[in-house]
This record gives structure tokens, C-alpha cells and sequence, in this order.
């Protein structure tokens, strides 16, 4: 298990560096000039070849990529255009934001889209059954950015329940939490279904409720234990998809996370933010995708029986 995590760890340096280089090639290719930026549209040109000359853009394109990657290894991810800070100290005060809005919509998700999944798997072709696969199925068609429109209109300014926007307290969390859990909901329901509908159809579901055993217990022990190894693979997919649809999540609601700063910084061509913001978030991406697969060792012994022969025989 030891050697896998490592492995897997060690698989992540190439992602990174892949997702870096792409991003640092559509940057360098946008237009518009971060120096004009930084002195302002009526600085005179020998100012501004300085300062471009001082920010080292006048050197080749791969070694200007490859000295930002000397810098990002050691800690160093730069400075902002717009603000000068570096942009470290900014993604840390705006990752909890997006961190906490993609956890609390997967929670949500899971706590809705795994329980309507399992009824309907159990009661299949009921009214529930019909209702839960069609309301999915509507769900999914509607975009993360219109469900939170429509949240806005009934909650906000029809109801007057809850507030359009903010971060003040828990309560501004409700609304762009079922916006960005949606989509994921929707799909957690029907892979559920489907993946609880095939394990109960299997002989060992027959051979336990032959021997007796509740209802209850050949669901929730049995079937469903099987059934959550697909389940997960689309919970930690659906993470990673979570923290790329907070952007427009945080634009609608004003939530001041890491999609609302990579908005910002890709309109004005900041090239050290937008950089650092994708590579944190391909990260913790990449950090919950591994979580997920470990987590497959505890669901599945099957998996964990695999990594205890390969050890004994690596010791044999």
C-alpha cells in the first residue's frame, strides 16, 4: 500500500507539469501586454521596454516557462500583475472559500443523490422510480450558472428568504451549494440506480434472502457495499468537476474563492495568478482522485487482498 501511494504520488509531478505547460502556452498566447497593465496605457515606450526587459518577458518562451518552474519548485510562484503581492499569499486567503463551497456540495450530493438512487434501484418502475430518473434527467441538462439564477429569483427576490450573495455567514453557502451539487446529484442518482440494480440481480443477493436475512440487511450489507465502488469513482470525479464549476458559481453569487480570482486575473492577462491558481487547484483535484482510490481498498477486500499478496510476494 506503501509503495502504491508513493507511486501514485510520484504520477502527480507529470500531471502538474503538463497542466502548468498548457496553461503557460494559452497565456502566452492570449493577447494583451502585462506591462501595460502594470504602468498603465500612457507610460512612455522607454518605460515600458524596461520594465518588460526587467520581467524577463523578452527572453525565449521555454526558458521563460522553464525558469517559472525553477521558481514554483522552490517555493516562489511570483507576484501579481494587478496587485504586486505575491500570489501565494492571495490564493491562501481565497482557496477556503472554493475548498469549502466543493466539499459542502459533494456532501450534499451524496447525503440527496445516494438515498433517491437506492430507493429507486429497489422500488424500480414505481412513481418514485419514474420521478427520481426524470427530475435527474432535467437536472443534468440545466448548467451549474442557470440553476443558481433560478435559486436567486424564487429564494431572493421572490421569497426573500436567503441572501443573492456574500460570504458573511453559513446561510450564503445554501444557495450556490444545491447550485454546484446539481449536476452531481443528478448523476449520483442514476449511477446508483444502475449499479444497485445489477448487484441485486446477482445469485449471492438470491442465496441471502433465501437464508432469511431482512430486507434491510441484503440492501445495506450486502448490495449496496458492492454497489458503491462506481459510486465513488463518480464522487471523486465529480470533486475535481466541482472545483473548475465554482468559477461561474462564484461570479453568480460573489464568493470571493479561487474561481472568481482566476476570472479576474485571466481578463487582465496575470499570468503568475491564473498559473498558480489552476496548478492548486489540478492539485487537491488530483490529491482527492487519490483518495478515492485508496478509499477503494476499504469498500472492496478484494482490492486490499491484492496489495497483501504483492507484499508477501515482494518479500518472498
Amino acid at each position: 500500500m506503501g509503495k502504491y501511494v508513493f507511486r501514485r504520488l510520484l504520477l502527480m509531478i507529470p500531471v502538474l507539469l503538463g497542466v502548468s505547460f498548457i496553461i503557460f502556452t494559452i497565456m502566452n498566447m492570449t493577447p494583451g501586454d502585462p506591462v501595460m497593465l502594470i504602468l498603465g496605457e500612457g507610460a512612455p515606450a522607454e518605460a515600458l521596454a524596461a520594465k518588460r526587459e526587467e520581467m524577463g518577458l523578452n527572453a525565449p518562451f521555454f526558458l521563460r516557462y522553464l525558469r517559472y518552474l525553477a521558481d514554483a519548485f522552490r517555493g516562489n510562484f511570483g507576484q501579481s500583475y494587478r496587485t504586486g503581492i505575491p500570489v501565494f499569499s492571495e490564493i491562501q486567503t481565497r482557496i477556503g472559500y472554493t475548498v469549502l463551497l466543493s466539499v459542502v456540495s459533494i456532501t450534499l450530493a451524496v447525503l440527496i443523490g445516494l438515498p433517491i438512487g437506492i430507493l429507486s434501484a429497489v422500488r424500480q418502475y414505481s412513481i418514485t422510480d419514474q420521478l427520481s430518473i426524470g427530475i435527474s434527467l432535467i437536472v443534468t441538462s440545466m448548467p451549474g450558472f442557470f440553476t443558481a439564477m433560478l435559486l436567486i429569483l424564487l429564494f431572493s427576490l421572490k421569497l426573500g428568504w436567503l441572501p443573492p450573495m456574500g460570504v458573511n455567514t453559513w446561510v450564503n453557502f445554501i444557495m450556490p451549494s444545491i447550485a454546484l451539487s446539481s449536476a452531481t446529484t443528478a448523476s449520483l442518482i442514476r449511477m446508483t440506480r444502475s449499479t444497485m440494480l445489477e448487484v441485486i440481480r446477482q445469485d449471492y443477493i438470491r442465496t441471502a434472502r433465501a437464508k432469511g436475512a431482512s430486507e434491510r440487511a441484503v440492501i445495506f450489507h450486502h448490495a449496496l457495499r458492492n454497489a458503491l465502488l462506481p459510486v465513488v469513482t463518480v464522487i471523486g470525479v465529480n470533486f475535481g468537476q466541482a472545483l473548475g464549476g465554482s468559477i461561474a458559481i462564484e461570479q453568480v453569487f460573489a464568493i470571493p474563492g479561487i474561481g472568481q480570482l482566476m476570472i479576474n486575473s485571466i481578463r487582465q492577462k496575470d499570468t503568475p495568478m491564473v498559473m498558480a491558481a489552476v496548478i492548486f487547484s489540478a492539485f487537491i483535484a488530483s490529491s482527492v482522485n487519490l483518495l478515492v482510490d485508496l478509499l477503494y481498498s476499504f469498500i472492496d477486500p478484494r482490492l486490499s487482498s491484492q496489495y497483501a499478496s504483492k507484499k508477501r510476494k515482494g518479500r518472498g
